[in-house]
């Protein structure tokens, strides 16, 4: 089952960030997103109506879901969407993949979990790839402040996404699903894009082009309400820190993609890089090791 889910959510994260980029252009990005989630939320509500699964969240859960629906349902996206705009979308992939590293340091800071040593040398690892990465891209670049920002939001988007993950997993230790959750917390994200938009008077328009089309009806369905769901059951199954290990893989699907629709050119440098993000996320979560075997001729029991 976990392997179901792992794959699930590789496989359609991967190829969600050129769907982002072909977003971009006519429809303000906080409308585009404020789309995506009104559809994503409907489509979750009428699956817990057809299903009979409880509707409303106890009132206890409030305070979570709408932090969960501004942390990850509406930074994390606005962060993304604008980053796209400068960064090519398997490089802003890369700075995501690193959601494992900030997962392991929220949970030591919010919920007292101990940071292992290798995920601290896997930290580094990632970090120093993610630079591996970025450097042939950022020649020519290094006093282009759009570039700069998009790698800040990117950034930023990360530890947003962090944080909804700590949430969802707060919220399935209540006992709540992530069907339940996830309806009503894209629900406040969509609410919170929609009241912002109006008040800075973004116009509310709607591109009928069929690649925008695609790219909402995609984003919103498989990407929202399947891959979201898919991944924060793994959150409540596994924990944020073991979960969000599938994020390693979202490059190598990404940077795949980019090179097809985007030009993305491959250097020794940047193979380099992916591998040192890779190779960094899986020495931070391989299992620990035993700190000490049992003496000879002493049997262990549970």
């Amino acid at each position: 089952m976990n392997l179901a889910l792992y794959l699930t959510t590789v496989l359609i994260w991967g190829t969600t960030w050129i769907a982002i980029k072909f977003q971009l252009g006519v429809v303000p990005a906080p409308v585009s997103i404020a789309y995506r989630f009104w559809i994503a939320a409907l489509v979750l509500m009428l699956v817990l109506l057809v299903r009979r699964h409880q509707i409303l969240p106890p009132r206890s859960a409030w305070r979570y879901l709408l932090a969960q629906g501004f942390a990850l349902f509406c930074c994390n996206f606005l962060c993304f969407y604008y980053a796209t705009n400068w960064v090519p979308s398997g490089l802003v992939a890369v700075v995501f993949s690193t959601a494992p590293i900030w997962n392991a340091i929220n949970g030591r800071i919010f919920m007292k979990r101990a940071i292992r040593k290798q995920v601290l040398g896997g930290a580094m690892l990632g970090l120093a790839g993610i630079v591996m990465l970025f450097l042939p891209s950022m020649r020519g670049h290094w006093n282009d402040s759009g570039m700069l920002a998009g790698l800040g939001l990117a950034l930023l988007g990360t530890l947003c996404f962090s944080t909804g993950n700590l949430l969802s997993s707060r919220m399935q230790a209540l006992g709540m699903q992530p069907w339940l959750t996830n309806t009503w917390a894209m629900l406040c994200g969509a609410s919170i894009l929609t009241i912002g938009a109006l008040v800075l008077g973004m116009p509310f328009t709607f591109d009928a082009s069929p690649r925008y089309m695609g790219a909402l009806l995609y984003l919103a369905v498989p990407g929202s309400v399947i891959a979201f769901t898919a991944y924060l059951l793994l959150v409540g199954r596994m924990g944020p820190d073991r979960a969000a290990y599938c994020t390693v893989l979202f490059p190598v699907v990404a940077l795949t993609v980019s090179t097809f629709f985007e030009g993305y050119q491959w250097s020794g440098m940047a193979l380099a890089g992916l591998l040192l993000v890779i190779g960094g996320n899986l020495l931070a979560f391989m299992p620990a090791r035993a700190k000490a075997r049992a003496p000879a001729g002493v049997k262990l029991t549970s």
